[in-house]
């Protein structure tokens, strides 16, 4: 068993105005938000100052999804990320996401997922030509892996006042154990690192195997944040995270009636449904027992 660390829930949205909003800023006291890159990037206007601490994700799974590669370089994406920063202020910046890539097979192989979402794959993206074989799944995963390593060293060396954090990747255990690998060979030493993302686990976060990789890392004394972490991984392995996001309240709300005297088809979109949620969440799977 490793120390029991106690995750905070980010809250994930997108809607990025209530980030800035302040008819909502008593509302989210406290709350930490997650927000794509995605939802940012498109807006032209300066965006309002935060008023509350904010984490980055880089959208990398929507890329991969989509495109099958990142369509922008890491010097695109650090002129993004300065902009955003410099409007919204670096001083309630938690961290920001890498340009990762993820390693579950689908992201790699491409098809149809499980919500009817077609994946592009990544074969171009790993230098395969049409008529190329396909890679085995262990030699394509260590591409996305060094991909992924890479990105970290060229995003930090072009834009070191960013606290752009590492992230394992992987397809299995031993991939992940890899993952490691490449960063201390990379000089990257992952425990003395503020935090360490935790990346392609949110398809398969309720397995036992997730629970090990998770108990391996948190022993070695890294501090992890698991991406997209749904409550069924919350209840088996929150105190071996320092945090996680999860959007899953808007999933949710999209699925059940809405709050009673709101008059929207549904509370996807509602920041009172989202702060209950959030609150739920935390006090059943993040409050420590008395």
């Amino acid at each position: 068993m490793w120390d029991g660390l106690v995750a905070e829930l980010y809250l994930g949205t997108h809607m990025t105005s209530w980030l800035w909003d302040k008819t909502l800023e008593k509302l989210f006291k406290g709350v930490t938000f997650f927000i794509s890159r995605v939802r940012l990037a498109p807006r032209r206007s300066p965006f309002p100052r935060a008023l509350h601490r904010y984490c980055i994700d880089s959208g990398g799974f929507s890329e991969l999804q989509k495109f099958g590669r990142w369509r922008i370089t890491a010097a695109e994406y650090v002129a993004e990320i300065r902009r955003f920063l410099a409007e919204l202020g670096y001083e309630l910046c938690v961290w920001v996401a890498p340009q990762d890539w993820m390693c579950e097979e689908i992201v790699i192989r491409g098809g149809i997922g499980a919500r009817g979402q077609v994946f592009h794959g990544t074969r171009e993206a790993r230098g395969l030509k049409p008529g190329d074989p396909e890679q085995d799944l262990t030699t394509a995963v260590r591409i996305h892996q060094r991909k992924t390593v890479d990105n970290l060293i060229e995003l930090r060396s072009l834009a070191p006042e960013i606290n752009f954090i590492p992230v394992l990747q992987g397809n299995s255990f031993e991939d992940y154990k890899h993952c490691d690998q490449l960063y201390a060979e990379a000089g990257i030493d992952l425990a003395a690192e503020p935090v360490v993302g935790l990346g392609s686990v949110c398809r398969r976060q309720a397995t036992s195997e997730i629970r090990e990789i998770v108990e391996y890392f948190a022993g070695k004394g890294y501090r992890l944040h698991g991406f997209g972490v749904k409550t069924l991984g919350l209840a088996q392995y929150a105190n071996g995270l320092v945090s996680a996001d999860s959007m899953a309240w808007s999933e949710d709300a999209r699925r059940a009636d809405p709050l009673p005297g709101h008059t929207h088809k549904n509370c996807a979109n509602c920041p009172d449904w989202a702060i209950r949620w959030h609150r739920r969440i935390v006090q059943q799977h993040l409050t420590p027992a008395a």
